[in-house]
C-alpha cells in the first residue's frame, strides 16, 4: 500500500486501497485527537507541577489486591516516579499527536504510543478503548500513512537511510 498516490487517475484505478487507505488516515487523525486532548487535560489541570498523578496512583493502589503485578508496579516503579511519569506522559502526548497529525516518523509515535498504553495497563489502568488503541498502534508501526499523507515521504527523499522516515 505504500506506493499508494493523491491522484484522480490511481484512485479510479485502485478505489478499495483508496478507500482503505482515506479510512486509515481518518484513523490516524482520531487518534492524535486523543493525544491532544490527553495533553490539554493534563496542561490545564496541572499535572505537570502538582502531586494528582501520585494521588491518582495512590488511589488506584489502594484498589488492588496486595501483591498483584499492578500493585507491585505502581508500589515500586509508578508512585515513586510519579512526577517524572506526569512529565512523560504529558509531553509523550504532545510529541505523538505532533508527529501523527504532521506525518512526521508516524511509526516511533506509534510504538512511542504503544509503550503509554501498555503502562497504563500495567499500571491497571485498564478500559475498553486500549485494545483497540494498541491494535490500531501496531497498524500505524507496519503500514507507511506517514507516506500516504505527511512529511515523511518528502524526508525519507531528503534522508534515505534514516530510519524515522521509513
Amino acid at each position: 500500500m505504500s506506493d499508494f498516490e493523491w491522484k484522480a487517475g490511481w484512485m479510479r484505478q485502485h478505489p478499495l486501497k483508496s478507500i482503505g487507505v482515506i479510512l486509515f488516515l481518518i484513523g490516524r487523525y482520531l487518534f492524535a485527537a486523543i493525544f491532544v486532548y490527553g495533553f490539554w487535560h493534563k496542561l490545564v489541570k496541572g499535572w505537570l507541577w502538582s502531586d494528582l498523578m501520585e494521588g491518582f496512583f495512590t488511589l488506584r493502589l489502594s484498589e488492588l489486591e496486595p501483591g498483584s503485578l499492578q500493585a507491585l508496579y505502581l508500589e515500586y516503579f509508578a508512585i515513586p516516579m510519579a512526577m517524572p511519569i506526569a512529565w512523560i506522559v504529558t509531553l509523550g502526548e504532545l510529541i505523538i499527536a505532533a508527529g501523527l497529525i504532521l506525518g512526521i516518523a508516524v511509526r516511533a509515535n506509534a510504538a512511542f504510543a504503544l509503550f503509554l498504553f501498555l503502562n497504563f495497563t500495567a499500571g491497571a489502568y485498564f478500559n475498553w478503548s486500549m485494545p483497540p488503541l494498541m491494535l490500531y498502534s501496531i497498524l500505524m508501526i507496519v503500514l507507511p500513512s506517514g507516506h500516504w499523507l505527511g512529511l515523511e515521504r518528502s524526508l525519507l527523499r531528503k534522508h534515505p537511510d534514516s530510519l524515522w522516515f521509513k
